[in-house]
């Protein structure tokens, strides 16, 4: 059975079966069996649809008559496309859906479907080295919290998420995937099941976001849940799962709402999350394990440092870890040989940023 949204993706030949649409749906259907995760897969039907299509409206219906120029014929267009909004793609997204299809053309050239793989030495646009994406200072983000109306159930949900998000840095889709008895309130941690690369993490969550939770688990989220309750810890207001882009609309309006003079939605609290705890000095090692970073380059691979190390860090760095803000603490000291800088992480945290605004 195709994977959902091939209707609406794929423009082209169906019937023919040494196509284009039926060579992008074998291949998203091996990357399934090896395990891709359902958002992984989602970005790579995408990204073969629409190259699909550019094919189709050119007359290219099989990859046995794609070739390298016709890739960078390709390659231009992604350059000079420009979005509904009138902005064009950013070198990113660019990248990505040409390593999608480097992937593709990799896979039928092993597959004996083409003789020789033309995107083998394509060249790949280059990520241009970015100023710092805003971050919130330690009152800024107080104001952003602030805005939301407690009072009111949808207020004091939008309140918990962005007190979550603040406190453990989580990712987007991580946050909305979070299920109620993800969150062990008496060991202060949450769990994260299938985060990015599809790897479980345990990261720990602070007194004040906790509070916030139990309000939400006692007096919001059992209005909002419709049976069978599946567990999601956040829902909306009709009882369904919450989507990728409501969350960034809410979060971008309380901003606005605030009068912090500062662009951002959902990854400037992870990122602010990080600055702070790394200004309150946390060992760069611990933040790395909390965000769930694997690795900070493709030579520096993190050493994993225990959740307790973790947690008490947490607790002595983040500004929002406890109810009554404990003195500044000393540099904690991770015990490892491994020397990641605090410019490399942010780095990293940039190019998150970046990438979140692809996806969008």
């Amino acid at each position: 059975m195709p994977p959902r949204g091939w209707k609406k993706k794929l423009i082209g030949d169906a019937t023919d079966p040494d196509g284009l649409v039926a060579w992008s749906r074998r291949h998203v259907e091996h990357l399934r069996v090896r395990g891709y995760s359902a958002r992984g897969l989602r970005g790579r039907e995408s990204a073969l649809g629409l190259f699909t299509e550019w094919c189709f409206y050119r007359s290219i219906t099989r990859p046995t008559e794609i070739s390298k120029p016709i890739l960078e014929r390709y390659q231009k267009h992604l350059f000079y496309y420009r979005q509904k909004s009138g902005k064009p793609l950013s070198f990113s997204a660019q990248r990505a859906r040409l390593e999608a299809l480097k992937v593709f053309f990799r896979w039928l050239a092993r597959e004996n479907v083409i003789l020789a793989n033309p995107a083998s030495e394509l060249e790949m646009p280059r990520i241009p080295r970015a100023l710092p994406k805003a971050i919130f200072s330690e009152a800024e983000v107080e104001r952003v919290l602030a805005t939301a109306d407690t009072t009111d159930a949808l207020g004091l949900r939008d309140r918990t998420m962005m007190e979550v998000l603040y406190s453990t840095g989580l990712r987007r889709f991580e946050l909305l995937g979070l299920q109620f008895f993800d969150v062990d309130h008496e060991r202060g941690t949450v769990v994260v099941r299938q985060g990015k690369g599809r790897r479980d993490r345990v990261v720990p969550i602070g007194e004040r976001a906790l509070t916030w939770v139990r309000r939400y688990l006692d007096d919001v989220r059992p209005q909002f849940v419709v049976a069978p309750d599946d567990g999601v810890l956040f829902l909306s207001e009709s009882g369904g799962r919450i989507d990728d882009a409501q969350l960034t609309h809410w979060l971008r309006k309380y901003i606005i709402e605030s009068g912090v003079p500062k662009k951002g939605a959902v990854h400037i609290f992870r990122h602010t999350m990080a600055t702070l705890m790394l200004e309150g000095g946390a060992d760069v090692r611990v933040i790395q394990q909390i965000l769930g970073h694997v690795e900070l380059s493709t030579t520096e691979i993190y050493t994993r440092v225990s959740i307790k190390l973790a947690k008490s860090v947490h607790d002595q760095t983040h500004p929002g870890a406890k109810l009554r803000r404990r003195k500044k603490a000393e540099p904690v000291e991770a015990g490892t040989n491994v020397e990641p800088s605090e410019s490399d992480l942010l780095d990293v945290l940039d190019a998150e940023a970046t990438e979140e605004e692809g996806d969008a």
